[in-house]
């Protein structure tokens, strides 16, 4: 049991706005957000938990998985049938259609509970075999079979909703929608910049969306505790149109929190970049949202992504077969301040420089093309 505690964060974001995480393990932090957009946050002891599930029903139904939501859709039916099976047997035992087979029954050949629950099935899901029908013998069951017919036009309308709801999902639009696995630094007109890819892998475009990047970094208190602090970084033009590939690009410049960035320490540095884009659908009109993260080691510094788009006869074409190739470029050694102040660069970087400490690439890292002859690399560098 303490070992699960030792490996999850929990964060609490109910009654603060400062994000408080727990003790734990030297080098065993874990990622603020995965990859895939999802935050490892557990809540625990949230004033009214099961009362806001409940409220906000709907929402609950849409976001639990479909075997759960197929269970309790089963259910609801089989005890609807169950429940008012049981009402038109007490009719007819009360009636007396149980025990004698002379008098004028409520309902034609219910005499049972199996029968009665025969019954309630049919009415509901509107079969009509013919067998087992209403009379004009009993008020009572009349009025049951009514509140019956309006109850099960609520449960259909209700599930049909859901379900729809859930095949027309965000999430799922949002997974053809995607970020590169890593993030580059290289120039751009004569500037530090720090970019990432953002690509479309269906062939229906987005109409609009906008990148947004925030950085987290992690401070620890003198009690080992972590406070998470959140800084936004200008992007240059946020608003994007989707239709191809496109970079999504921050100035290490003055203002910047990566201003004092450099390679030497960016391995040192306990942050994580944030990145989402939020967009519309053209085929549904519905808001989406796309998110990953990077952190240091995900950041490769002097590379660029390789060109994927080129023009055709009559088409713009797009190998995304490239979408997270990189290439070495010549770029300073030095951070974006200590290259601003006027320090001449020492040493540049060199395609032979390993991506890691430990010179081993990760499996979500991007792909490095490594024969890039000297003449290109001094031709990105001017």
């Amino acid at each position: 049991m303490s070992s699960e505690r030792e490996e999850r964060i929990i964060i609490d974001t109910f009654h603060t706005t400062v994000h408080t995480l727990g003790r734990q393990n030297e080098g065993s932090r874990i990622r603020f957000m995965h990859k895939d957009g999802r935050f490892p946050v557990v809540f625990q002891k949230v004033p009214g938990e099961w009362s806001m599930y409940l409220m906000d029903i709907f929402t609950t139904l849409v976001e639990i998985r479909w075997r759960v939501m197929l269970l309790i859709f089963s259910l609801s039916y089989i005890l609807s049938w169950l429940l008012f099976g049981l009402l038109y047997w007490l009719i007819a035992y009360a009636h007396r259609d149980t025990d004698r087979l002379d008098n004028k029954p409520c309902v034609d050949n219910v005499r049972g509970f199996t029968a009665a629950f025969l019954f309630s099935m049919e009415t509901q899901a509107t079969i009509g075999y013919g067998f087992r029908g209403m009379t004009e013998n009993c008020m009572v069951a009349i009025v049951v079979v009514t509140i019956q017919d309006v109850f099960s036009c609520f449960i259909d309308t209700f599930v049909i909703g859901i379900a729809v709801a859930k095949m027309a999902s965000a999430r799922k639009r949002a997974q053809t929608v995607g970020f590169s696995s890593c993030a580059v630094v290289n120039l751009r007109d004569g500037v530090l910049c720090l970019s990432w890819r953002l690509g479309d892998f269906r062939g229906n475009h987005i109409l609009e969306g906008t990148a947004r990047a925030q950085l987290v970094r992690y401070v620890k208190n003198p009690s080992g505790s972590i406070l998470l602090s959140y800084q936004d970084l200008n992007i240059e033009s946020s608003d994007l149109i989707l239709a191809t590939p496109a970079t999504i690009i921050h100035k290490l410049e003055p203002g910047s929190p990566l201003y004092s960035l450099g390679p030497d320490t960016l391995l040192e540095e306990d942050f994580e970049l944030l990145v989402s884009f939020t967009y519309t659908g053209d085929s549904t009109g519905m808001l989406h949202q796309t998110r990953a993260s990077y952190t240091p080691p995900d950041i490769r510094w002097g590379q660029r992504f390789q060109d994927m788009l080129t023009l055709g006869k009559k088409h713009y074409r797009v190998d995304y077969a490239l979408f997270n190739q990189t290439v070495w470029v010549q770029v300073p050694m030095l951070s974006a301040e200590e290259l601003d102040s006027g320090r001449p660069p020492v040493e540049t970087i060199r395609p032979q420089k390993p991506l890691s400490p430990s010179g081993k690439r990760s499996r979500d890292s991007c792909p490095l093309i490594q024969d890039v002859s000297e003449e290109v690399i001094q031709e990105a560098y001017l």
